[in-house]
């Protein structure tokens, strides 16, 4: 069945946001967002934003899709993090476009999880490849629908990895993510055993898009890192809001000025907030850029590639800054366990230091922008 529903009215995201943060605690003891806010992901278009009209989907720009994420995120970063896979629609467009039509021809609000790495030996049998292991990270497989897994068929010499796409029924989950920060993004070990794949369900990660929408043929390593993060983006705007409501709120119960009235708070409240407006505006201004040059030219030039992956790193490491300011302004009272600070801070230093935008992608940025040899897949 093909449908589409419209993009979500601001009221719809806020009542989400809202019902996010209300059930925030609950997402905790879980360790996953449930499917009830899965599908409520589904109603305001998150994961049919890359997906082409033709099939029902919204054909969002990069852009718009970010901020979305950032607003979800805003309620907590778990559920952003869950969102952001909404842009799976654009790296599953590899597989044959029969293949691809087949997923989201028949529901373009499709939820795909994947685990790519170590990985795993997969043979040719009748019917397609047997394909058998585990796979840590499967971010939101607790909600997906289809799932895929990272393969290695003897005999070829990618340098990337295959992906092999099967129904989620056809997959366990091992619960054992167990963490303290993106607690609930339910990233848990995806199991496999001997599920036969026909080898039109597998694709390429990182391979030739099989589809010529203008938005396959944007940098997908550079989207990848864009819609992670935001997320620390979100977090921090998050934290920050808290902190100026508190201050603003709050009495000294020593006769102390409110903290709103503190030189030290106000001090780094600025900090915090140039911080976060320079790393969101350099952000926003790369993917802006690069899509307008996709929609002009049909391709990203270089010196605007290093930007948008540079524009990542700083988006992450600047909000896990920014995040940990809020922290500090919040005194000894954020220092308590499930203290909506402690958590805020925890989560944007976990987004941080994801490999796309750790700090490590510092030295990747310096090395393209002195085009210098950088890491396989940078730009």
């Amino acid at each position: 069945m093909n449908y589409h529903a419209p993009p979500a009215s601001a009221g719809a995201l806020d009542a989400l946001k809202s019902e996010i943060r209300a059930r925030a605690e609950e997402f905790q003891a879980l360790r996953h967002i449930p499917k009830d806010i899965v599908r409520q992901f589904q109603a305001v278009g998150v994961y049919r934003a890359f997906v082409p009209k033709r099939f029902g989907g919204d054909e969002l720009a990069p852009q718009d899709f970010c901020r979305l994420i950032e607003e979800i995120a805003t309620a907590d970063a778990s559920a952003g993090w869950v969102a952001s896979f909404g842009v799976s629609a654009t790296y599953l467009a590899s597989l044959p476009p029969e293949t691809y039509a087949a997923i989201y021809g028949t529901d373009p609000n499709t939820v795909f999880a994947g685990a790519m790495f170590p990985p795993q030996p997969a043979r040719r049998v009748a019917g397609g490849l047997e394909v058998s292991g585990r796979w840590p990270w499967g971010s939101g497989v607790m909600g997906a629908d289809i799932v895929g897994a990272g393969i290695k068929i003897e005999g070829e010499n990618s340098p990337l990895p295959r992906t092999a796409v099967l129904p989620r029924a056809k997959a366990s989950v091992d619960e054992n993510w167990d963490t303290v920060g993106l607690r609930a993004t339910g990233s848990h070990d995806i199991v496999i055993d001997k599920a036969i794949v026909p080898e039109e369900w597998t694709f390429i990660r990182g391979g030739k898009p099989q589809q010529d929408d203008l938005i396959f043929r944007y940098p997908a390593m550079a989207l990848a890192a864009q819609v992670l993060a935001v997320v620390a983006l979100g977090a921090a705007r998050s934290a920050l809001d808290w902190v100026h409501a508190n201050a603003l709120a709050r009495a000294s119960v020593t006769g102390a000025p409110s903290p709103a009235a503190r030189a030290y708070i106000q001090i780094d409240f600025a900090k915090a907030e140039g911080i976060l407006m320079g790393a969101r505006s350099a952000f926003y201004d790369a993917i802006e850029d690069g899509w307008r040059q996709m929609q002009t030219n049909g391709e990203v030039d270089r010196p605007t590639l290093i930007r948008l992956r540079h524009a990542a790193s700083k988006a992450a490491q600047d909000g896990a800054e920014a995040a940990r300011l809020a922290f500090v302004m919040g005194g000894s009272e954020a220092m308590a366990t499930g203290h909506p600070l402690g958590r805020k801070m925890i989560d944007a230093a976990c987004v941080a230091q994801h490999a796309f935008i750790n700090s490590g992608s510092w030295q990747a940025a310096g090395a393209a922008l002195f085009d210098q040899q950088t890491p396989p897949g940078y730009p």
